[in-house]
């Protein structure tokens, strides 16, 4: 079992370095980079890395890409901001010699925020497919929330360790984030998929997301994290439904 590790890639020169020693192990290391303008490229070819420049195509159609350019039909899929912990290191080794017993494995994420692991608000265990034989599946052409789709009959087993996820540098961060790519990619995908939204949506999301995370997702016991993830999970909501009214007016206009 030849796994080839996959990084997608963008300035991300203070993240790759971390992303690329936890996979060192792996028989292929390759970063697709969409024309980064910092040190990401030589940083990760400095760490042995295989380094292909390829121009943004979208998250699952990039990491499409990354799987297709890959030399091994296993795939480890890994963002620039994530890292392989120790114990799932050890469960992946261990299928590497013993042979795997699935088409894919399902690999938890627990994300680090404000320094402090989130194990509630939603996030965790945040069960992925990133661990699979591209063979028997692939990333769906998603503007955002990208996932693996395996074919039907499938076999999908869980792996216990976790991928950590050092999710956003400081709460500015986190707030320029939402605006700039996870409210207005939410928007897109909704109206792509014929979502409507209306004024009593827009008023009632944010309300309604922060009950959820805070309260009913138990958010708060994370603490002052907590009530923040729950912040922006309402302020994230209120702007995507915006977004998405915009969106909806713009087209009703173009067509009169």
């Amino acid at each position: 079992m030849k796994i080839s590790a996959c990084i997608i890639t963008f300035n991300e020169q203070k993240n790759i370095s971390r992303a690329i020693n936890s996979v060192r192990w792996a028989d292929e290391i390759l970063v697709v980079d969409s024309e980064s303008t910092d040190r990401t490229r030589e940083i990760a070819s400095e760490l042995g890395a295989k380094v292909i420049v390829q121009k943004w195509l979208g998250f699952g159609a990039q990491k499409q890409f990354a799987v297709e350019k890959a030399s091994n039909d296993w795939i480890l899929s890994l963002d620039a901001d994530e890292e392989i912990s120790t114990k799932l290191q050890e469960e992946i080794l261990f299928l590497k010699s013993s042979g795997p017993s699935a088409d894919a494995y399902r690999i938890s994420r627990l994300a680090i925020y404000m320094n402090r692991p989130i194990r509630h608000c939603g996030w965790y265990p945040d069960w992925q497919i990133r661990l699979f034989n591209r063979n028997k599946g692939r990333w769906k052409d998603f503007i955002i929330h990208e996932s693996v789709q395996m074919q039907p009959n499938s076999s999908v087993k869980k792996l216990r360790g976790d991928i950590l996820h050092y999710t956003v540098e400081s709460l500015a961060h986190h707030s320029r984030m939402t605006t700039e790519r996870y409210a207005p990619l939410a928007a897109q995908q909704m109206f792509e998929n014929g979502r409507k939204t209306s004024i009593l949506k827009i008023v009632t999301a944010g309300p309604t997301a922060f009950i959820r995370t805070y309260f009913l997702k138990l958010g708060f016991l994370d603490g002052f994290p907590g009530f923040c993830i729950s912040y922006f999970a309402a302020y994230n909501a209120t702007l995507k439904h915006m977004l998405l009214w915009e969106l909806q007016n713009s087209q009703h206009l173009k067509s009169e």
